[in-house]
Protein backbone atom coordinates (compact mmCIF):
# COMPACT_ATOMS: atom_id res chain seq x y z
CA UNK A 1 0.00 0.00 0.00
CA UNK A 2 2.82 2.40 0.79
CA UNK A 3 3.90 2.13 -2.94
CA UNK A 4 1.19 3.34 -4.00
CA UNK A 5 1.06 6.08 -1.47
CA UNK A 6 4.37 6.95 -3.24
CA UNK A 7 3.05 6.87 -6.85
CA UNK A 8 0.12 9.28 -6.25
CA UNK A 9 1.94 11.66 -4.66
CA UNK A 10 4.57 11.26 -7.49
CA UNK A 11 1.83 12.10 -9.95
CA UNK A 12 0.04 14.80 -8.17
CA UNK A 13 3.23 16.28 -8.28
CA UNK A 14 4.00 16.65 -11.49
CA UNK A 15 0.52 16.91 -12.35
CA UNK A 16 -0.54 20.56 -12.65
CA UNK A 17 2.70 21.50 -14.53
CA UNK A 18 2.77 18.98 -17.16
CA UNK A 19 -0.72 20.23 -17.93
CA UNK A 20 -0.09 23.71 -18.12
CA UNK A 21 3.48 22.43 -20.04
CA UNK A 22 1.27 20.50 -22.72
CA UNK A 23 -1.36 23.03 -23.42
CA UNK A 24 1.23 25.69 -24.05
CA UNK A 25 3.00 22.94 -26.51
CA UNK A 26 -0.19 22.04 -27.68
CA UNK A 27 -1.06 25.54 -28.40
CA UNK A 28 2.63 26.43 -29.73
CA UNK A 29 2.20 23.43 -32.34
CA UNK A 30 -1.80 24.27 -33.85
CA UNK A 31 -0.05 27.85 -34.06
CA UNK A 32 -2.43 29.60 -31.78
CA UNK A 33 -1.12 33.11 -30.25
CA UNK A 34 -1.11 31.99 -26.98
CA UNK A 35 -0.68 34.73 -25.08
CA UNK A 36 -3.20 36.63 -26.77
CA UNK A 37 -5.52 33.98 -26.31
CA UNK A 38 -4.87 33.74 -22.74
CA UNK A 39 -5.29 37.61 -22.24
CA UNK A 40 -8.88 37.31 -24.41
CA UNK A 41 -9.94 34.58 -22.22
CA UNK A 42 -9.38 36.33 -18.82
CA UNK A 43 -11.09 39.33 -20.22
CA UNK A 44 -14.55 36.73 -20.86
CA UNK A 45 -13.54 35.39 -17.40
CA UNK A 46 -13.60 38.60 -15.66
CA UNK A 47 -16.75 39.90 -17.46
CA UNK A 48 -18.10 36.29 -15.97
CA UNK A 49 -17.54 36.99 -12.65
CA UNK A 50 -19.09 40.18 -13.08
CA UNK A 51 -22.30 38.62 -14.40
CA UNK A 52 -22.37 35.99 -11.98
CA UNK A 53 -21.93 37.96 -8.08
CA UNK A 54 -25.78 38.24 -7.27
CA UNK A 55 -25.81 34.90 -7.40
CA UNK A 56 -22.86 34.14 -5.52
CA UNK A 57 -23.82 36.44 -2.80
CA UNK A 58 -27.54 34.96 -2.85
CA UNK A 59 -25.86 31.08 -2.18
CA UNK A 60 -23.31 32.34 0.08
CA UNK A 61 -25.35 33.69 2.45
CA UNK A 62 -28.41 30.88 2.51
CA UNK A 63 -25.25 28.38 3.54
CA UNK A 64 -23.83 31.24 6.21
CA UNK A 65 -27.94 30.66 7.46
CA UNK A 66 -27.95 27.55 7.25
CA UNK A 67 -24.37 26.99 9.12
CA UNK A 68 -25.18 29.76 11.65
CA UNK A 69 -28.72 28.68 12.30
CA UNK A 70 -27.83 25.72 13.67
CA UNK A 71 -29.07 23.67 11.15
CA UNK A 72 -25.75 21.66 10.33
CA UNK A 73 -25.78 20.27 13.85
CA UNK A 74 -28.85 18.86 13.40
CA UNK A 75 -27.96 17.21 10.22
CA UNK A 76 -25.20 15.67 11.52
CA UNK A 77 -26.73 14.49 14.73
CA UNK A 78 -29.50 12.87 12.68
CA UNK A 79 -27.13 11.10 9.41
CA UNK A 80 -24.34 10.07 11.72
CA UNK A 81 -26.05 6.39 12.83
CA UNK A 82 -26.10 5.89 9.16
CA UNK A 83 -23.60 7.03 8.08
CA UNK A 84 -21.03 5.45 11.10
CA UNK A 85 -22.42 1.93 9.10
CA UNK A 86 -20.23 2.58 6.33
CA UNK A 87 -17.30 3.65 7.98
CA UNK A 88 -17.38 7.49 8.14
CA UNK A 89 -17.04 9.52 11.07
CA UNK A 90 -19.43 11.90 12.19
CA UNK A 91 -17.17 14.93 12.11
CA UNK A 92 -16.62 14.43 8.32
CA UNK A 93 -20.70 14.75 7.38
CA UNK A 94 -20.24 18.97 7.86
CA UNK A 95 -17.61 17.84 4.61
CA UNK A 96 -20.31 16.04 2.86
CA UNK A 97 -23.23 17.94 2.92
CA UNK A 98 -20.82 21.32 2.56
CA UNK A 99 -18.94 20.21 -0.52
CA UNK A 100 -22.09 19.93 -2.71
CA UNK A 101 -22.94 23.77 -1.75
CA UNK A 102 -19.73 25.69 -1.95
CA UNK A 103 -16.52 25.36 -2.42
CA UNK A 104 -15.24 28.11 0.28
CA UNK A 105 -17.65 26.97 2.65
CA UNK A 106 -16.12 23.22 2.00
CA UNK A 107 -12.68 24.66 2.40
CA UNK A 108 -13.39 26.19 6.05
CA UNK A 109 -14.81 22.94 6.78
CA UNK A 110 -11.81 21.15 6.10
CA UNK A 111 -10.20 23.86 7.74
CA UNK A 112 -11.65 23.20 11.04
CA UNK A 113 -11.63 19.57 10.80
CA UNK A 114 -8.01 19.33 10.51
CA UNK A 115 -7.32 21.86 13.24
CA UNK A 116 -9.13 19.88 15.29
CA UNK A 117 -8.16 16.11 14.25
CA UNK A 118 -4.89 16.69 12.49
CA UNK A 119 -4.34 15.79 8.81
CA UNK A 120 -2.88 12.50 9.14
CA UNK A 121 -5.86 11.53 11.21
CA UNK A 122 -8.44 9.36 9.40
CA UNK A 123 -10.84 12.22 9.83
CA UNK A 124 -8.24 14.80 8.56
CA UNK A 125 -7.40 12.57 5.54
CA UNK A 126 -11.39 11.95 4.98
CA UNK A 127 -12.03 15.11 4.69
CA UNK A 128 -9.23 16.32 2.13
CA UNK A 129 -10.39 13.58 -0.05
CA UNK A 130 -13.65 14.67 0.09
CA UNK A 131 -12.56 17.99 -1.29
CA UNK A 132 -11.07 16.93 -4.03
CA UNK A 133 -13.24 14.40 -5.19
CA UNK A 134 -16.62 16.15 -5.11
CA UNK A 135 -17.93 18.99 -6.99
CA UNK A 136 -20.15 22.50 -5.59
CA UNK A 137 -23.32 20.90 -7.84
CA UNK A 138 -25.90 23.70 -6.15
CA UNK A 139 -23.09 26.37 -6.70
CA UNK A 140 -22.75 26.02 -9.95
CA UNK A 141 -26.28 25.50 -10.08
CA UNK A 142 -27.49 28.59 -8.94
CA UNK A 143 -24.36 30.72 -10.23
CA UNK A 144 -23.60 29.71 -13.36
CA UNK A 145 -27.17 28.59 -14.64
CA UNK A 146 -28.40 31.43 -12.95
CA UNK A 147 -26.38 34.02 -14.95
CA UNK A 148 -27.28 33.05 -18.18
CA UNK A 149 -30.94 32.39 -17.27
CA UNK A 150 -31.20 28.64 -17.26
CA UNK A 151 -34.08 27.03 -16.00
CA UNK A 152 -34.84 23.99 -16.97
CA UNK A 153 -31.21 21.83 -15.60
CA UNK A 154 -33.26 19.17 -17.01
CA UNK A 155 -30.60 16.31 -15.64
CA UNK A 156 -28.11 18.20 -14.21
CA UNK A 157 -29.43 18.26 -10.81
CA UNK A 158 -29.80 14.44 -10.48
CA UNK A 159 -26.20 13.86 -12.32
CA UNK A 160 -24.87 16.52 -10.20
CA UNK A 161 -26.71 14.99 -6.90
CA UNK A 162 -25.44 11.30 -8.09
CA UNK A 163 -21.95 12.12 -8.52
CA UNK A 164 -21.62 13.90 -5.36
CA UNK A 165 -22.44 10.78 -3.22
CA UNK A 166 -20.37 8.55 -5.35
CA UNK A 167 -17.69 10.83 -4.58
CA UNK A 168 -18.42 10.86 -0.73
CA UNK A 169 -19.13 6.89 -0.67
CA UNK A 170 -15.64 6.39 -2.43
CA UNK A 171 -13.90 8.67 -0.60
CA UNK A 172 -15.12 7.23 2.67
CA UNK A 173 -14.40 3.56 0.83
CA UNK A 174 -10.57 4.72 -0.15
CA UNK A 175 -9.31 6.19 3.09
CA UNK A 176 -10.80 3.21 5.01
CA UNK A 177 -8.77 0.92 2.63
CA UNK A 178 -5.55 2.89 2.83
CA UNK A 179 -5.51 4.49 6.04
CA UNK A 180 -8.76 2.35 8.55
Amino acid sequence: MQAFVDITKTISTFAIPLLILSIVVYGAFKKVKIYEAFVEGAKEGFNVAVRIIPFLVAMLVAIGIFRAGGAMEILTAVLSPLTSLIGMPAETIPMAVMRPLSGSGALGVMSETIAAHGPDSLIGRMVSVMMGSGETTFYVLAVYFGSVSVTKTRHAVPAGIIADVVGILASVWLVNLIWG
